[in-house]
């Protein structure tokens, strides 16, 4: 039987409840779509503390804490920017783990160095960061859609890894 999005969030409700965590976001190219579909799941109050939707680069530097020379030296769809995002959203919304995630969606805005369909994400666990590349494929729904996924896969597998977020 195939998993779908909503069983993988269920089970990462069931990995923050087991460990006594809460969960928090910061989006940029989903804008508030993966706050959406942690919320599709009944029972995510009792982890998902909320979602700051960074659309903005000034949101990002005022709200989250962004360093503005991370954001000029290496663009808002970088490892260092999403870094700070995440350990931003668990300040700011007072969570262990956070998920952060900046990317270009299309079908516009992209360029050789940095193609539609580029994502960056954190994640913030028990403070400990780390940032993974995605490239995906198709439409802007599409890019939206996989990074979703893609980012609780990522949280899936950081809670379920002896010690955490010591993963890649």
């Amino acid at each position: 039987m195939e998993r779908t999005l909503l069983d993988d969030i269920a089970r990462l409700g069931e990995a923050l409840r087991a460990r006594g965590r809460t969960l928090a976001t910061a989006e940029s190219c989903t804008g508030g779509l993966l706050a959406s579909s942690l919320t599709d799941v009944p029972g995510s109050s009792d982890w998902f503390r909320g979602a700051v939707v960074a659309y903005a680069n000034g949101v990002k530097t005022g709200v989250l804490g962004v360093p503005e020379d991370a954001l000029a030296a290496h663009g808002a769809v970088s490892e260092a920017v999403v870094r700070a995002m995440a350990r931003g959203a668990a300040r700011v919304l007072d969570a262990q783990c956070a998920v952060a995630v900046s990317g270009i969606a299309g079908p516009g805005g992209g360029s050789a160095e940095k193609p539609v369909g580029t994502v960056w994400m954190a994640f913030f666990v028990d403070g400990v960061v780390c940032a993974r590349l995605h490239r995906f494929d198709g439409p802007r729904h599409a890019v939206k859609a996989a990074t979703v996924r893609a980012a609780v896969a990522g949280l899936l597998e950081l809670l379920a890894a002896p010690g955490g977020a010591d993963g890649p």
